[in-house]
């Protein structure tokens, strides 16, 4: 099997996210903070490295603005309701993935209301528009870093710096982007930055997190234990505490531990440039491939993930990925990918695309093998 579906979740992982969960459910696999044996305490001690692991590789000095959450979408879920009231309103793109415009649909109901922009047939969104949406009760402006279908990075520096001026909340989704790219909080103007630990961390599913700039107070999407001030009968207003209701998935915490310890090993820059050189190399071959259209970015000015969308003309994405499945051992993702704007703007709804997706795991060879295998498949469905 040769894995193209790492913008989904990244396969394989290292060694040792693999032995760092085991040896953790081995050894230590207790409650963090609901004891004070030293299994409990243990536990608590590994998740507050995790912590500091994590806040140390996006450059924040207090790692208790990082909350942990299981996955991108409950991170952006209590990003979103956590700073939103009755009479507010959003701005967002066209580009984004359900985990935020579904939250926006039915916040709806209780007066909220959202523009969303549109990006161009790229998938790019110039931040001129963005500002222009922007309302006299506009509180929230909601842009992911990367689209997961056309692999474009959004100009989050520009319309994070116009926010932070005009004291407007800027929250990103970085679930294509964080350890793909080099994403430092202490430079970047973002007050909320959601990301899951199971893409481009390399770490297991069910983990992720919420980044909330300094000062910040959120709502809690989820009130109950937290371990601390069980006294209290509301919840306590310690971070990260707060918002870290209920018991942590602690296991895949200390295999996000031991992906982070990967990160550090390679180094960030070489992990993006391998994932960059097979974009660029598949993006080649497929070019020359007769009725293959490659959606996305296609100049150098704008800058892409490891992320290519495409489609064989006269054949369905969904029969495209079952061939490549079943004749060519190749996964990739067919569909919509939970982002159905985004294809409405680029122009392939409601049939979708394929999507090829690269990790610091896959090889030269494997980019041609699949190059190669669209190359036949063109062929024998040209007629």
């Amino acid at each position: 099997m040769i894995y193209f579906d790492n913008a989904a979740t990244s396969w394989p992982k290292p060694e040792e996210v693999y032995q760092g969960v085991s040896t953790f459910m081995r050894r230590a696999g207790a409650n963090p903070g609901r004891g004070g044996h030293r299994l409990a305490q243990e536990a608590a001690a590994m998740v507050e490295e995790t912590r500091q692991a994590l806040a140390k590789f996006l450059g924040v000095k207090n790692a208790k603005q990082v909350v942990f959450t299981s996955n991108a979408t409950e991170a952006l879920n209590l990003g979103i309701k956590g700073v939103l009231v009755p009479g507010d309103h959003v701005v967002t793109t066209s580009m984004e993935h359900n985990s935020v415009l579904r939250p926006l649909h039915y916040l709806q109901r209780d007066g909220i209301s959202y523009t969303i922009v549109a990006a161009d047939s790229e998938g790019y969104v110039c931040p001129e528009k963005v500002e222009n949406a922007v309302q006299s009760n506009t509180k929230l402006i909601i842009m992911t870093h990367a689209s997961n279908v056309t692999g474009t990075v959004m100009p989050i520096v520009e319309v994070g710096q116009w926010a932070r001026e005009r004291g407007l909340l800027f929250l990103v989704d970085g679930a294509q982007t964080v350890g793909e790219l080099a994403v430092d909080l202490s430079q970047l103007p973002v007050d909320l930055l959601a990301f899951p630990g199971h893409k481009a961390l390399l770490g297991p599913t069910g983990t992720g997190a919420l980044f909330i700039r300094d000062g910040l107070v959120l709502q809690p999407l989820l009130v109950g234990g937290t371990g601390v001030e069980s006294e209290l009968a509301g919840q306590p207003e310690e971070m990260p505490y707060r918002y870290e209701s209920g018991t942590l998935n602690t296991t895949g915490l200390a295999g996000l531990q031991a992906a982070l310890n990967y990160h550090q090993k390679l180094g960030q820059s070489a992990i993006s440039a391998t994932i960059s050189a097979l974009t660029n190399r598949f993006i080649q071959g497929c070019s020359m491939i007769p009725r293959v259209t490659i959606y996305g970015p296609k100049e150098k000015a704008v800058e892409r993930t490891g992320v290519v969308s495409l489609n064989i003309q006269g054949l369905n994405p969904d029969e495209l990925g079952f061939i490549l499945d079943e004749v060519y051992g190749i996964a990739v993702r067919a569909g919509l990918h939970c982002a159905p704007q985004a294809h409405k703007t680029i122009g392939t709804y409601p049939a979708g695309t394929v999507r090829f997706s690269f990790s610091v795991f896959n090889n030269i060879e494997q980019v041609d093998t699949a190059v190669e295998a669209l190359q036949e498949i063109a062929e024998q469905s040209g007629g």
